[in-house]
This record gives structure tokens, C-alpha cells and sequence, in this order.
């Protein structure tokens, strides 16, 4: 079944077009969430409660638009006040959870030989790290750029910031992970 399709049913009530879009949307949201919050849970429960949204106000949705990005807008968003509000500093784990292995699948080239995929691993590790050092608003900022491929534009528009700001947090955001990608090669690490 198609979005539209899907749409349609969800807006005379039947709710198995509501499902049609949790399958297809659900993994996709999860991971948008996770690299804002890093917590499964939270995340699972931001895009959960975003589905509750979409059926409350899929009367509001434009049918001219793909179905995606507005989703996905709204799971950002609120992942972004949850991880506004909590504000607290969380630790990278030693293994990587299944949500942020999949995150850092964005990286990946299935072509490898073993000692490169052990050193990209290293390499995500290193990017994760430098995302979850970013504060919430910049976290965001990084996720609706170049995960959901959302203009800068776009992304002051959902984030209610100034464009400016936004062009400053992708800019920083950038440095920071250029800075802790460097930071292995320094101290004799890298290559």
C-alpha cells in the first residue's frame, strides 16, 4: 500500500492505514530520535508518541507533500524538546546498541577487509562520540541536515531558530567532528 493510499484509510478512520506507515516509517524515526537523545527507550517513545500525533492530525496533512519529511519533522522535534528539557550528559557505552549501529551504518561500505571495517568501527565511534558531546540544538540541527537531508532553510523553519544560528551549529558541529576525527591521528592512533 502506498503513503497515499495509507493516508486516505488513516483519514476515514481505519487505523491499518496507521500501521502501514509504523512499518515503513518506524525504523527510519527511531533512528532519527536515537542520534538526538541517545536512549533507545526515550526514542522509541518519542516516535511512538509521534504516531499518536499523525493520527490525531492527519487532518491537517497536506496530501500534495510526501508523507516523510513531515513525519519525520515532527520526530525530530520532539526528540529535540525531550532532549532539550533533560539537558543531562550521557556516556558512551562500550558496545554500540543496536540503534547506533544502525545510525552508524550512514558510514558504511559493505566492501571492506577486516582491518578496515575494525578501523571504521573506530571511526563511528569517534563520530558518535562527537554528536552526543554536541548540545541538543546542534545534535538536531546535524540529524535534519544530513540525515533527513532538510535545507539549512528548512531546518531554522522546524527548529524555530534563526537562520544564522543554524548556519553556525552545522558549522561548529562540522569543526567538532573534524577536531575528534583528527584527534586520533595526533596521539598515534590513526594512520
Amino acid at each position: 500500500m502506498k503513503d497515499q493510499d495509507a493516508i486516505s484509510r488513516l483519514k476515514q478512520g481505519d487505523l491499518n492505514g496507521l500501521g502501514t506507515l509504523v512499518r515503513r516509517y518506524q525504523a527510519r524515526a527511531v533512528q532519527a530520535a536515537y542520534a538526538i537523545v541517545f536512549d533507545r527507550a526515550l526514542a522509541e517513545d518519542v516516535v511512538q508518541t509521534a504516531f499518536v500525533k499523525v493520527a490525531e492530525r492527519i487532518e491537517q496533512f497536506d496530501n500534495e507533500r510526501p508523507f516523510a519529511p513531515w513525519f519525520l519533522r515532527i520526530v525530530v522535534n520532539d526528540a529535540l524538546k525531550l532532549a532539550t528539557k533533560q539537558k543531562r550528559d550521557l556516556s558512551l557505552e562500550e558496545q554500540l546498541d543496536q540503534p547506533t549501529g544502525r545510525l552508524a551504518q550512514w558510514l558504511a561500505d559493505p566492501g571492506l577487509q577486516p582491518d578496515q571495517v575494525m578501523e571504521q568501527k573506530e571511526t563511528q565511534q569517534i563520530i558518535l562520540k562527537a554528536i552526543r558531546s554536541l548540545p541538543p540544538g546542534q545534535r538536531a540541527a546535524i540529524v535534519m541536515r544530513y540525515y533527513l537531508d532538510l535545507s539549512m532553510l528548512e531546518t531554522s523553519a522546524e527548529t524555530g531558530r534563526p537562520l544564522s544560528t543554524i548556519k553556525w551549529w552545522l558549522r561548529d558541529g562540522r569543526r567538532r567532528l573534524r577536531d575528534l576525527m583528527d584527534a586520533p591521528r595526533v596521539d598515534g592512533s590513526g594512520s
